[in-house]
């Protein structure tokens, strides 16, 4: 696309302000002109080439533009008879350089950085009018059927809007208009290289499709007198200290990011909002920079006016605190995660009347790269195993749900619900014996070795990013528990739970229907501290699982082994029960807090599954585990299916139970760009 602006005429109506420069350099604000804001606009708009028709002054305009030293590839062409033609001739004479989709404005035009955004938005040709303004006196009206426009000029009035010359033009309308210029101009009548180049498309409009963009209020004025310049820098002054709000989540920015940011700050003064690292947390993947950090990005970017903090996915907030004039966000969140968050955003605006303005998203392979690096990032043993401390810092409360193989631990990883203009999804998970057991059909007895469960961890580990909790079982031997911790902490598992029985390991789930054995306190405590001497960093946490509540010793005896078990140096505690009635699992929750307001507490409620992850954090639980849910949800329905083949000797019956195999194939990381991670 190339942008054309006519810039050989003097502007004799400007006076004496034109004395010494073509009037496209007349100043409209302090350090800005005509021209350098239309290019200054075309930069951040994306235009690369543009050519400048030049007259009076051309040289003085030209080492002008040069001393503006803008980004763009600028070709200038001289009409030495600008006092005796009119811009038509001035387009005539640049014919050998348009051939491309033109953007065609005039030299004395100012406009909102929007409507230049607008047009170049919009699908074919269209020309700027406004349809609320009163008709121009001496001005270009634009007259319009059948929503196209047919003709262009100052005489006409009757079904016309008020309009200015600001274009866009495909390259088979522009070629359509520039051969009948080009048949005006060799036609050897002066009349025709005097005229407005107007006149010349309204012979061929019908074979055009130019339609009317309506720009409404907003700026979009040709400056032909000192008149006109007040009244124009009046409103370039109200335009910028227009409040205009974004809000980033990303900790890399990259080129795309600094172009919508320079797009904004044209708009008006620019407030960036800095999501929150809990929400960002929710809503696609933990963040690599703490919030602090990636404010203190934004607030280094020139163009930004202030960073503030922004809480939630919603933009409820902030935009009732800030009531920002223009909220500016990328398409991308038409669909997806963002899609209530956007719809409860243009209610929002509409009560005060704001305005939503947004931008094409950038896809770029680059940026897809970027992402495909911090999603690894994630994914190294080092990063994954501090990351459960840093989420229970920055949210409080974090969810786990069991995994057992790659398939499962995919759907922990990518399984988000959107309610509430927010997103909610599972913080870790949780490798369980259990579980692990199960889908080897063995029973949960310690049968399966170390070895076979690291493999389980490993596959998971392959395939996703999430901390990882791991079911230690008792333990083990003291001596056998030491090595596994460095082998847990050296794979990148963030957190091991061991609990305090002896012997033959029996679910918990039996309770007192068989024996079963718990630890002696001084006996556990040394398996606890030596698995903290053994371990390597800071980051990785022993849970101590206490089984008081399952063998019917009471709250008491928790009690007391849970502070004997945090001065072993255990990192965390989970307190277990088999009941339905949470009230002993609160009592303890209770006194525990009331002296030790630190400790992260841990609980599996699946027997008392009522209990909603807002009331465990509110009693001051930090770690809520569905411990076996996928498992205990994935055999009925393969049983069922297994049967109903059975039955009806074939499988059509069952197909209506069964996940097309292509959305599960969707869940299997083949290549970043099927993943939606980091937008």
């Amino acid at each position: 696309m190339t942008l054309l602006i006519l810039d050989s005429g003097r502007g004799s109506r400007m006076g004496d302000i034109t004395d010494s420069h073509p009037k496209c350099m007349t100043e409209i604000s302090a350090g800005e002109t005509i021209l350098s804001r239309q290019l200054a606009l075309a930069v951040s708009a994306g235009l690369k080439n543009v050519v400048i028709t030049t007259g009076y002054l051309g040289e003085v305009l030209e080492d002008y533009v040069r001393s503006l030293d803008m980004p763009l590839d600028i070709t200038f062409v001289r009409n030495d008879e600008f006092d005796k033609t009119n811009y038509i001739w001035s387009i005539y004479l640049a014919r050998h350089i348009l051939d491309d989709d033109i953007i065609l404005m005039h030299g004395d035009l100012v406009f909102d950085s929007l409507v230049l955004d607008e047009v170049i938005a919009h699908e074919g040709s269209c020309m700027t009018v406004s349809v609320s303004a009163p008709l121009p006196e001496k001005d270009f009206k634009a007259v319009i059927e059948d929503g196209k426009i047919v003709k262009v000029g100052i005489e006409f009035f009757d079904n016309a809007a008020a309009a200015q010359p600001l274009y866009k033009l495909t390259k088979q309308d522009f070629r359509t208009w520039l051969d009948n210029i080009i048949a005006y101009c060799e036609s050897g009548i002066d009349e025709k290289r005097t005229c407005y180049a107007e006149k010349a498309l309204n012979e061929i409009s019908c074979e055009c499709e130019i339609r009317p963009l309506d720009v409404g209020e907003l700026l979009c004025s040709e400056i032909d007198n000192a008149d006109d310049l007040e009244k124009v820098s009046r409103k370039l002054d109200s335009i910028k200290h227009r409040s205009v709000y974004m809000c980033f989540s990303t900790d890399v920015i990259h080129s795309g990011h600094i172009a919508i940011i320079r797009k904004a700050a044209n708009i008006g003064r620019l407030t960036i909002g800095v999501l929150s690292d809990a929400a960002v947390a929710g809503y696609k993947r933990f963040p690599l920079l703490p919030f602090e950090e990636r404010k203190t990005m934004f607030e280094n970017i020139s163009g930004v006016s202030r960073v503030v903090g922004h809480q939630e996915l919603s933009y409820r907030e902030n935009i009732m605190r800030l009531r920002p004039d223009i909220v500016v966000h990328g398409d991308d969140w038409r669909s997806g995660v963002q899609r209530t968050v956007r719809e409860e955003t243009i209610a929002l605006l509409k009560e005060y009347g704001g305005r939503l303005v947004e931008y094409p998203y950038a896809y770029d392979e680059k940026y897809i790269e970027l992402e495909r690096r911090s999603l690894a990032e994630l994914s190294t043993p080092a990063i994954r195993r501090s990351r459960l401390k840093k989420m229970l810092s920055i949210k409080g409360l974090v969810t786990a749900i069991e995994a057992h193989s790659g398939l499962t631990g995919l759907i922990a990883e990518k399984t988000v619900v959107y309610e509430n203009g927010g997103a909610r999804q599972f913080d870790a998970m949780w490798i369980s014996s259990l579980c692990d057991s199960t889908a080897r059909g063995k029973p949960d007895i310690e049968l399966v070795d170390m070895t076979s469960r690291y493999r389980t961890v490993d596959e998971i580990m392959e395939v996703t990013t999430k901390p990882i909790i791991f079911d230690g079982d008792t333990g083990g031997l003291t001596e056998h528990f030491v090595y596994n911790v460095r082998t847990l902490e050296r794979m990148g598992v963030s957190m091991v739970v061991i609990e305090d029985k002896t012997g033959l390991k029996k679910n918990s789930l039996f309770g007192n229907e068989v024996v079963q054995t718990q630890a002696d306190i001084k006996d556990f405590c040394a398996k606890i501290n030596a698995g903290k001497r053994a371990q390597k960093t800071s980051d990785f946490m022993i849970c101590a699982r206490i089984e008081s509540l399952i063998l019917e010793k009471g709250v008491e005896d928790a009690f007391e082994r849970a502070f004997a078990y945090t001065e072993a140096g255990a990192d965390a505690i989970m307190i277990h029960s088999r009941k339905k009635d949470p009230a002993e699992v609160f009592e303890f929750v209770e006194k525990f807090r009331a002296q030790d307001a630190d400790t992260p507490i841990v609980v599996v409620p699946t027997a008392f599954d009522s209990v909603t992850e807002e009331e465990f954090k509110a009693r001051g639980v930090n770690v809520v585990i569905y411990a076996n849910q996928l498992t205990r949800s994935s055999f009925p329905a393969m049983k069922k299916a297994a049967e109903m083949i059975l039955k009806n000797h074939r499988a059509q019956e069952c197909d209506d139970i069964c996940m097309p195999f292509g959305e599960i194939i969707r869940l299997i990381p083949d290549d970043i760009k099927e993943d939606n991670y980091g937008r």
